[in-house]
């Protein structure tokens, strides 16, 4: 079992519902991947839009929480209004926390996210930051409150999986008791199981699933991954050597010596 923000899970694969083809395909992939945490946004809901009515419908009918986010806001006031919107569609006071500051990575904006988090935390939020795998910031918000940091492998988009994993070694080994989710950057089923390896305990990803020739397939791909890396990390991984060392030791072995026939 795993816990995110008091709620007892048996996934660590959170999905989000973008970019899929068609409503059928995001759900049989989220059936597929097991996922119990599906990430929203606001901007989908319309009161005067019909088929945001029946997406919203089918979301309901998966059982999954809700993580709505605030997707393409560039300013603490537009992230917190629209933090405060999503409070009252989803009736949750999870919230992931996306405070952009740059059109071409799409890098959160630090300053804002740190101004943006305190406000929502003094409003009783259960903030989940999206942010970098810069470690001065990320100790900032785990020191305002937030119990949930999510820091990306790499730009959103980008599938280049983890860039920085020294960087993403420091943040899990500086921060023990803090839940760290890997969100944005992950493109294949390899680089969430190398970020379950590093003790992240659990994987936040949309493209690399709604965007594979077969969703549904790759969604069950994470789901395996993500598994594998997490039992690997809990099992404990060899440590790495700058030598071989043989698997079969020739210390205290009997060795059977030949005699050659005249």
């Amino acid at each position: 079992m795993f816990t995110l923000a008091n709620k007892k899970l048996c996934s660590r694969l959170l999905l989000g519902t973008a970019l899929y083809p068609n409503p059928q395909t995001m759900r049989s992939a989220i059936k597929a991947a097991d996922s119990q945490v599906l990430t929203v946004s606001l901007r989908r809901q319309s009161p005067q839009d019909k088929s945001g009515a029946k997406f919203w419908q089918l979301i309901q009918e998966l059982k999954c929480h809700i993580l709505p986010n605030t997707a393409g806001c560039y300013s603490v006031k537009e992230a917190v209004t629209t933090a405060q919107m999503a409070r009252e569609v989803f009736n949750t006071n999870w919230i992931k926390l996306e405070v952009l500051g740059d059109d071409y990575t799409l890098q959160p904006d630090p300053l804002a996210l740190i101004e943006a988090t305190r406000e929502l935390l003094s409003q009783g939020f259960e903030v989940f930051p999206y942010t970098t795998y810069d470690l001065v910031i990320a100790n900032k918000l785990v020191e305002l409150g937030c119990n949930i940091i999510m820091p990306w492998a790499a730009p959103i988009g980008s599938g280049k999986g983890i860039v920085n994993p020294d960087a993403m070694r420091t943040l899990r080994e500086r921060l023990p008791d803090t839940t760290l989710i890997v969100d944005a950057g992950i493109g294949q089923p390899s680089h969430a199981a190398y970020a379950m390896e590093l003790g992240y305990d659990g994987v936040l990803l949309n493209s690399a699933v709604a965007l594979a020739k077969d969703p549904v397939l790759m969604a069950s791909a994470f789901k395996h991954a993500i598994n594998a890396g997490r039992q690997a990390y809990t099992a404990g991984i060899m440590p790495q050597r700058n030598f071989a060392t043989p698997s079969t030791p020739t210390l205290g072995t009997p060795f059977w010596h030949l005699e050659a026939k005249e």
